[in-house]
């Protein structure tokens, strides 16, 4: 007897596929087969498929789109910001926390304090949340360590997270996130001990991209530039927290780097706007942190849509500033307070948040992409973005392997 044509196939579900330049790429009645962790076939649905499939997926309707891509978290962290959380009910800024010793510092203390397997039994149950409302890609930034051995533990756990829950991962080396207490009045010196930690950590296979908090309660223009110079000196790709509290010229500065991209941008002018798009630098929208924050300045959506800025959709699920721990939760806030629409939202937390970290395998379904993909129980792709809350994610996919 051959061997089966496909490792397995999926039938009985309409197809979103993503597939065009505008629509969801509808397929009714519809097959997806697999292949060695790839998409083989994808189209009508024949039943003589089915037979060359060691193993059928069976589906009572409901809609089958890619994988979802968180492109923005800070999922690996110890303890929690609740208290923080209560304070700016009552009025505190977040720039008034931070400088009172609060926000980015606490977690820091708390990271520092744990051990690796602790930091990792405190993370897994975020990430888990997160795959079983349809997250099939995570990216985990550091930047809670701020020296070498802490943001190596970081980096470690974010690894281990892939290999223990069958999920993608993409770390990001966030060291320049915030001033340690050891650096205090001495930012220059840090990010120069930051630079220097990067090489080490890259060769064990921990970095995939380099970030920077620039903003003035985090680093400078100038200080996140020779961060960025380090970063390519080792062919690593660049993104940056950009322009979110005020306009420093973050997304252009990423732009002239071929960032990945630039995240937050509330603040980022049309020129940082007119950067992205000559350089195709992603703008990544952080609706749970705008939420959180209950801040007013919106991002330039509609000079993003102007000059054809792709725009991604992420959690940024963090302890302080966006407790976030469901992606599709922020595409539907990404609707209500951006006014995405569904379509956008979806393509936001898929097609661009895989070009966000520079996937160019998965976000959407097609045949030679990954076999990253998401039943979900629901009539039209756009209910992803209608209900809040919920189950809907019947069967979550990374590779054709079932992770949730």
């Amino acid at each position: 007897m051959s061997a089966p044509r496909f490792d397995g196939i999926a039938v009985g579900a309409t197809l979103a596929t993503l597939d065009a330049d505008a629509g969801y790429g509808i397929v009714e009645n519809a097959a997806l087969a697999w292949k060695d962790g790839g998409i083989a076939y994808l189209g009508p649905h024949d039943p003589a498929l089915e037979s060359a499939a060691a193993e059928v997926r069976r589906f009572d309707g409901g809609v089958i789109a890619p994988g979802l891509v968180d492109c923005h978290t800070h999922l690996v962290f110890a303890g929690d910001r609740a208290a923080e959380f209560e304070h700016r009910l009552q009025g505190a800024s977040y720039e008034e926390i931070a400088r009172a010793g609060g926000g980015i510092l606490s977690t820091v203390r708390a990271v520092r304090e744990a051990g690796e397997d602790a930091l990792l039994a405190e993370s897994l149950p975020r990430a888990k949340a997160l795959i079983a409302d349809g997250a099939t890609t995570l990216e985990i930034k550091s930047g809670y360590g701020l020296d070498f051995d802490n943001e190596r533990k970081m980096l470690r756990v974010a690894r281990r997270i892939g290999e223990e829950l069958g999920v993608g991962i993409r770390t990001t080396y966030l060291a320049a996130h915030a001033l340690p207490p050891e650096f205090a009045g001495n930012a220059d010196g840090y990010i120069d001990a930051a630079i220097e930690w990067l090489p080490r950590l890259h060769a064990e296979g921990l970095v995939d991209a380099v970030d920077a908090f620039c903003e003035g309660i985090g680093f400078s223009p100038a200080q996140t530039l020779h961060m960025f110079e380090a970063a390519r000196a080792l062919d690593l790709p660049v993104k940056l927290h950009a322009d979110q509290l005020s306009d420093l010229g973050g997304a252009a500065l990423a732009a002239g780097f071929d960032g990945l991209s630039a995240d937050h941008i509330e603040h980022t002018s049309e020129d940082g706007v007119r950067a992205m798009a000559e350089r195709g630098t992603v703008a990544v929208l952080l609706p749970g942190a705008f939420h959180v924050l209950r801040e007013t300045k919106l991002p330039p959506l509609d000079l993003l849509r102007a000059h054809g800025v792709p725009m991604a959709v992420a959690t940024d699920c963090n302890p302080g500033t966006s407790p976030l721990q469901s992606l599709r939760q922020a595409m539907q806030l990404a609707c209500t307070h951006f006014k995405l629409t569904p379509e956008e939202s979806l393509r936001g937390a898929t097609t661009d948040a895989a070009k966000a970290l520079g996937l160019r395998d998965r976000g959407v379904l097609r045949v030679g992409m990954r076999a990253d993909f998401v039943h979900w129980r629901i009539r039209r792709p756009a209910e992803l973005c209608y209900w809040l809350g919920g189950n809907l994610a019947d069967g979550v996919f990374a590779g054709g392997k079932r992770i949730a």
